[in-house]
């Protein structure tokens, strides 16, 4: 028999914005950009699952359009999607971002052109078709990176180089491993903006709602300073566990749209690359993963961060896109197969008997529902007794049985998180 779990809601600042395309076209206008009509316009998309980057892009089509200008939209993605040009059309129509939503032609390639390289150690490349426009918009959200910690990590200047760089950029980069990433990406990022027709970069900051907080036109020459700032909005925003030490946390799905890794280090405290420390907290004993999300189009890079997954994640795995991109990253460990069990129930099981903790109701577990949407979870009553008496803390619901009778997860509700 399993733990019942009793459901409560986090409570995190919450300030959104409310009119996306308005605030979008009004950062354009603010940022003093000059555009010549007739000339084209590369909107470089990436990856991540950001709320609201669908009307983004549009927003950002509709105010180009309207000053006379062709823009198109570039996937600026690295290796994902497969690392192949129709995978990473299909990374972005998934996200919404179609050419008939955005009213702006889709140009997806892995042709790249090699750029001086200068004073830089390694090769520099750019999607060919973002290369011979006449300028580039570079989109993308500013957040805590899964793999290092720097003054700039996940944003506008890593989209600069890896993700316009496509796959042949990533493998450079990705070779050096962590110092890649840490300390070459900037320079990369200053020597790229420097030497190519990238106009405008639009920073997005979401809340710990997964909620658009901030938009932000920055012209090339302040990138850097400007996206160190929203670094350090991001960190204040970003949701976490209610508690540093774990037994077993329970997490429905894992996903490209959720993490870079599937499940984000800063939520588990697991990074899994070799030589690197890991967190101090949180300190989780067992992480059991029961879904892949359908936008990660098979991809399971993060996996090798869970003890335990379910069959039905196994099943739903592209191992030739997963280990390509585990191969670029070159962070093998996460790349690795955990225990399989065939069902949710089964999975939870074995968590428990591997926990170090023979009294059930002394063991610590929370469910999620990704690492992402942390507003509501489902907690065990050992958990619930150290968390209930905080003010962030609101108590929903009764304890209830953790799985139905065929041994699956109960769902969460709609918009409970």
């Amino acid at each position: 028999m399993l733990p019942k779990l009793i459901r409560v809601k986090q409570k995190f600042a919450d300030e959104c914005i409310e009119d996306i395309e308005g605030e979008v076209k009004n950062e354009l206008a603010k940022s003093g950009a000059k555009f010549a009509s007739g000339s084209s316009i590369a909107l470089a998309v990436g990856s991540r699952g950001i709320k609201n980057i669908h009307r983004i892009v549009k927003a950002t089509v509709e105010y180009l359009k309207a000053m006379g200008v062709k823009p198109f939209v570039v996937p600026a993605m690295g290796s994902h999607g497969g690392a192949n040009a129709d995978g990473q059309k299909k990374v972005l129509e998934g996200y919404g971002i179609t050419e008939e939503y955005t009213g702006a032609p889709i140009y997806s390639s892995m042709e790249v052109v090699e750029l001086p390289q200068g004073e830089l150690c390694h090769k520099v490349f750019m999607d060919s078709y973002a290369y011979n426009a006449d300028g580039i918009i570079v989109i993308n959200r500013i957040k805590v990176h899964t793999d290092f910690h720097g003054k700039t990590e996940s944003g506008l200047l890593k989209m600069c180089v890896i993700g316009l760089g496509k796959h042949k950029q990533a493998l450079e980069i990705h070779s050096y491993g962590v110092y890649g990433l840490r300390e070459l990406i900037p320079k990369a990022a200053r020597h790229i903006l420097k030497n190519s027709k990238i106009m405008l970069g639009i920073g997005i900051v979401e809340n710990a709602y997964d909620n658009t907080a901030v938009i932000k036109a920055v012209k090339p020459e302040l990138m850097e300073e400007e996206e160190m700032k929203l670094l350090d909005t991001c960190r204040k925003n970003m949701p976490g566990l209610p508690v540093d030490k774990l037994d077993i946390l329970i997490v429905d799905e894992m996903g490209k749209d959720i993490s870079g890794v599937g499940i984000d280090p800063n939520i588990t405290g697991r990074m899994r690359i070799r030589n690197e420390k890991e967190p101090e907290k949180p300190d989780i004993t067992n992480i059991v993963v029961t879904d892949l999300t359908g936008a990660s189009h098979g991809n399971a890079l993060g996996m090798g961060l869970a003890d335990f997954i379910t069959r039905r994640l196994y099943d739903k795995i592209d191992f030739k896109a997963t280990y390509e991109n585990v191969l670029t990253s070159t962070f093998l460990e996460r790349g690795k197969m955990p225990v399989v069990a065939q069902t949710d129930e089964e999975a939870v099981e074995y968590a428990l008997r591997t926990c170090g903790k023979t009294d059930l109701e002394a063991v610590g577990i929370i469910r999620i529902k990704n690492t992402l949407h942390l507003g509501e979870i489902y907690v065990s009553p050992g958990i619930y007794e150290e968390i209930k008496d905080s003010l962030n803390i609101e108590v929903i619901g009764d304890f209830e049985e953790m799985t139905d009778l065929q041994g699956s997860l109960k769902k969460f509700e709609p918009g409970d998180t």
